[in-house]
């Protein structure tokens, strides 16, 4: 078995679309980056590819390239996923955490598991998502960005 570790951090900025766990968040504010800047799905996708050695996700999907810009992060998982498979590999569970100040996502959490699990090819008991805030303190706790953790296991496919 294979263990990876993923982060990602994005700005927050009026007039973007808030998007987490492959789901469109109602908010005043959305996430800055060159594709929908999905923090969830971008720490998943490091921690996947970390998981086998493959480099980051800004290895495979560049921001200087003009294919990824405002792509939809669900593709760049089952792209980093398409990379595991094709080494004989698969997910066993994902535990991740979000950190933002606002908005509260508990309600969509399930949504977000759901999503997660159909790509990877795993039940939704095999996807954990928390969220924390930073109580007020630095960036993300004055809503200027966002911050996501995973840890995700793999193992050989048999």
């Amino acid at each position: 078995m294979r263990i990876g570790f993923g982060i990602d951090f994005h700005q927050l900025t009026e007039g973007r679309d808030l998007w987490i766990g492959g789901v469109k968040i109602p908010h005043h504010k959305g996430a800055l980056g060159h594709s929908d800047a999905d923090v969830l799905l971008h720490a998943i996708c490091d921690a996947l590819l970390g998981a086998l050695a493959l480099g980051d996700i800004g290895v495979h999907f560049p921001n200087t390239d003009a294919t990824y810009k405002d792509i939809d992060s669900k593709i760049l998982l089952q792209k980093s996923y398409d990379l595991i498979k094709a080494r004989n590999y698969r997910v066993v569970n994902i535990d991740s955490s979000i950190c933002l100040e606002a908005p509260k996502i508990k309600k969509y959490s399930d949504q977000m598991r759901q999503v997660i699990a159909g790509i990877l090819e795993v039940t939704i008991d095999d996807v954990s998502i928390k969220a924390t805030t930073t109580e007020k303190m630095g960036f993300v706790g004055r809503e200027e960005g966002l911050v996501a953790y995973a840890t995700v296991l793999i193992k050989p496919i048999s």
